[in-house]
C-alpha cells in the first residue's frame, strides 16, 4: 500500500508523520484521509489531560488554542500522507490563523471531530478550511495557513 492509498492513520503512524509527543499530541486517529484533499482528525477529551489542572479546575474546558492545534496536527497528518513522507523529519509552522471562532465548550468525555479540508497545498505552503465538532455541534472554525519543513 502507498501512503496515497492510506484512509485512516492510527496513533503509531501519527507519530511516524508528525514529531508532536505527550502531553503535546493533541489527536488519537485520523480517518477518512483523502490525499489532497480532506480528514477528519478524532481527538478523545479526557479529564486526565495536563491543561485541565489549570483551565479550570472546577469546570474543566479544553483551551481554544489547543483545539486549534488538534485541527493543525490533523491538518499536517495529512500532508504527510499526501507528500508521502511518512517516516520522515517533517515539521510544520503555523503562518495565520484567520476567521478563527468559537461556538461551544469541549469538556472531558466529548468526541472531538477536527474536519480538515484543503484550501491550497501541493508544496511548501499549505491552507486548510477547519471545523471542530462535538457530535452535531461546531466547536470550533478557522482558516489556517501553514509552512511545511521537511527536514531530512
Amino acid at each position: 500500500m502507498t501512503a496515497t492509498q492510506i484512509t485512516e492513520a492510527d496513533i503509531a503512524l501519527i507519530q511516524r508523520i508528525i514529531p508532536h509527543r505527550y502531553p503535546f499530541l493533541l489527536i488519537d486517529k485520523v480517518v477518512d484521509i483523502v490525499p489532497n484533499k480532506s480528514c477528519v482528525g478524532i481527538k478523545n477529551v479526557t479529564f486526565n489531560e495536563p491543561h485541565f489542572q489549570g483551565h479550570f479546575p472546577a469546570k474543566p474546558i479544553m483551551p481554544g488554542v489547543t483545539i486549534v492545534e488538534a485541527m493543525a496536527q490533523s491538518a499536517a497528518v495529512l500532508v504527510g500522507i499526501s507528500m508521502d513522507v511518512i517516516g520522515r523529519d517533517l515539521l510544520t509552522y503555523f503562518m495565520s490563523i484567520d476567521g478563527c471562532k468559537f461556538r461551544r465548550m469541549v469538556v472531558p468525555g466529548d468526541v472531538l471531530e477536527l474536519h480538515m479540508t484543503v484550501k491550497r497545498g501541493g508544496g511548501k505552503i499549505w491552507r486548510f478550511h477547519g471545523h471542530a465538532k462535538v457530535g452535531d455541534q461546531t466547536a470550533c472554525e478557522a482558516e489556517i495557513t501553514a509552512m511545511m519543513d521537511l527536514r531530512d
